[in-house]
């Protein structure tokens, strides 16, 4: 599962084929039928000039078509985004140079296609009935819809014990805050939670794209077990790493820990600038005041982010993220009337909570994401706006 996550171009693949999709739904039917086939996802430079024989096509995409020209001995050439079929019945006659660990002459084809054109090659095994993707020197099996179930179940379980010790931690750290006495161990306790609860729900994101929609109840599960950790994680390092440590290169270098890393607490000590440190993990550390009151605040008139609080502050937090910034940067969604529905939001907690000496202050976080992998850009707007 692994190269599923950490491999864009094959997760690319198997979301087109995952079930409900017209393209899995074509495969599938080759699939019942056992008649095998070769399908290539691509129809560049490279693909053309190990194409021969065969005939054009050059029509819409359907399942049905697909399955009727798989009846024939040679390869499938479908566009890129699947939704033209363009060749059947044609011959690849790829570099036999190209190194390959498959047997069958099928899925010998097809590894040397991807790994020289880099296309999405997909081979379908007649005799196993089993679909295989390749994706330049990647490969996947795609298992069947009730193992992968089998798996996101277990996993969903797993992640429900990872939550339970996040949320005891997290708990402990608080009250810990409030008197005072937290150490640099019990901060790294909820650091090392909050990374085993992510890498659980990255593991089960891979098996939801092999569901596809059929992965609809485990998506909601995830999602209300994930709740809003990533955002806490990221409020818990900039709370506690040292002034001179970036705060997106610290959550980088958390996230590619190894398991065997993320188990040594004086290595993730040393990530939030914390040279020097015992096994014993002793040395107190005072939190920047950042200390969260509450998640997802609902009222009446909406809801916030986080609301937490910096010594005399109570902030209000709105966090908006994007993939990109074609239509705008994150915190220009936060309009006007944004605005005041957060500020009488704020209002209605103060005086729920008796919060009546505090000052208040509204922050937005904005988290751009990039598209190509899982990094991410933070940046804390304090003060980004005011109530008058």
């Amino acid at each position: 599962m692994d190269n599923i996550i950490n491999n864009e171009g094959l997760l690319h693949a198997l979301k087109m084929i995952s079930p409900g999709t017209p393209l899995r739904k074509g495969l599938e039917n080759v699939l019942r039928a056992k008649t095998g086939g070769l399908i290539v996802l691509d129809s560049n430079e490279e693909v053309m000039k190990i194409v021969d024989g065969g005939f054009r096509i050059n029509a819409e995409y359907s399942p049905a078509y697909l399955y009727e020209l798989a009846k024939m001995d040679g390869a499938i050439v479908l566009s890129e985004d699947s939704k033209r079929i363009l060749l059947a019945n044609t011959q690849l006659i790829p570099n036999y140079n190209i190194p390959t660990t498959e047997t069958g002459t099928r899925h010998r084809t097809a590894e040397r296609v991807a790994r020289q054109t880099g296309a999405i090659v997909i081979s379908i095994s007649q005799r196993r009935n089993v679909i295989t993707v390749y994706k330049g020197d990647q490969k996947y099996v795609v298992e069947e819809i009730a193992e992968v179930f089998s798996k996101a179940n277990q996993a969903l379980q797993t992640l429900q014990k990872y939550k339970d010790v996040l949320d005891t931690s997290i708990y402990n750290l608080n009250s810990l805050e409030f008197s005072d006495l937290a150490t640099i161990y019990d901060v790294i306790v909820v650091v090392q939670s909050m990374e085993r609860v992510l890498r659980v729900a990255q593991i089960i994101e891979g098996y939801l794209v092999n569901l596809g929609e059929e992965g609809y109840l485990v998506r909601m599960q995830l999602e209300e077990l994930l709740g809003g950790t990533e955002k806490n994680r990221l409020l818990l390092l900039k709370d506690y790493k040292r002034e001179n440590i970036d705060l997106n290169e610290c959550s980088r270098k958390i996230r590619n820990l190894s398991e065997e890393d993320l188990l040594n607490k004086v290595k993730i000590a040393k990530v939030l600038g914390y040279s020097g440190i015992s096994e014993d993990m002793d040395l107190q550390v005072q939190t920047k005041g950042y200390r969260i009151l509450n998640m997802n605040y609902r009222n009446r008139f909406g809801e916030i982010d986080i609301v937490c609080m910096n010594k005399d502050l109570l902030i209000f937090c709105e966090i908006k993220s994007r993939y990109s910034n074609s239509f705008g940067f994150p915190i220009e969604s936060v309009t006007y009337y944004k605005q005041n529905q957060i500020i009488k939001l704020s209002k209605l907690y103060s005086m729920s909570k008796k919060y009546f000496d505090y000052n208040i202050r509204y922050d937005i976080i904005e988290i751009i994401f990039n598209n190509l992998n899982s990094s991410y850009i933070i940046n804390h707007i304090e003060d980004a706006f005011r109530a008058y």
